[in-house]
């Protein structure tokens, strides 16, 4: 059980019988009456969010949330197949990894958050490189700005890289926003 003094941004609660991890935190203290707690919750299940102001009193029951450490090993269909480390095969849904399948590749470690023996969160390593499979040649002396052009990596994912990458080249991606962070190896 978790009381209104142990709320703060990431704690994942549980309210109505759902899982919803708080994204915004704010406690006010009004000059008469009881202090409030004015949170914004994001619902773990379906990415809905709401608003909530709890009281001094309120508590608030822990998810049963389970994190395991997964290996990305192939692709089955629809599924991504993920195992542990006893060789268990367990099967993720593509509309859970969203853009992220785009950036596993074979023997990724990843963090997949359960609830209720359901997955509901992949969390695949910051940074992932990955091979620039077609992107248009740069044009020389437009650098007074950051001009940024078209690429596509393996899998059709597109993102916007600098004039200077070339196709063959191996980049360096953010997995949080898909962007291009960096070049690694030039080809």
């Amino acid at each position: 059980m978790y009381a209104t003094s142990d709320l703060r941004k990431g704690l994942k609660i549980e309210l109505n019988g759902k899982p919803y991890e708080i994204v915004e935190y704010n406690f006010c203290k009004p000059g008469k009456g009881h202090a409030l707690y004015n949170c914004k919750l994001k619902n773990i299940l379906d990415g809905s969010t709401l608003s909530r102001t709890f009281r001094q009193h309120d508590q608030f029951d822990k998810p049963s949330l389970k994190e395991l450490r997964l290996t990305y090993s192939y692709q089955d269909g629809d599924d991504y197949v993920f195992m542990d480390d006893e060789y268990n095969q367990i099967p993720i849904r593509a509309e859970l990894l969203e853009n992220s399948r785009h950036f596993l590749s074979e023997d990724m470690e990843t963090s997949v958050l359960f609830y209720n023996d359901r997955p509901v969160e992949v969390s695949l390593p910051t940074f992932v490189e990955k091979e620039l499979v077609e992107t248009e040649p740069g044009a020389r002396g437009n650098t007074a700005t950051n001009v940024l052009k078209a690429a596509k990596i393996q899998g059709g994912y597109e993102l916007s890289v600098p004039l200077f990458i070339n196709q063959g080249d191996i980049i360096r991606i953010d997995t949080r926003t898909g962007e291009y962070a960096d070049r690694v190896k030039k080809a």
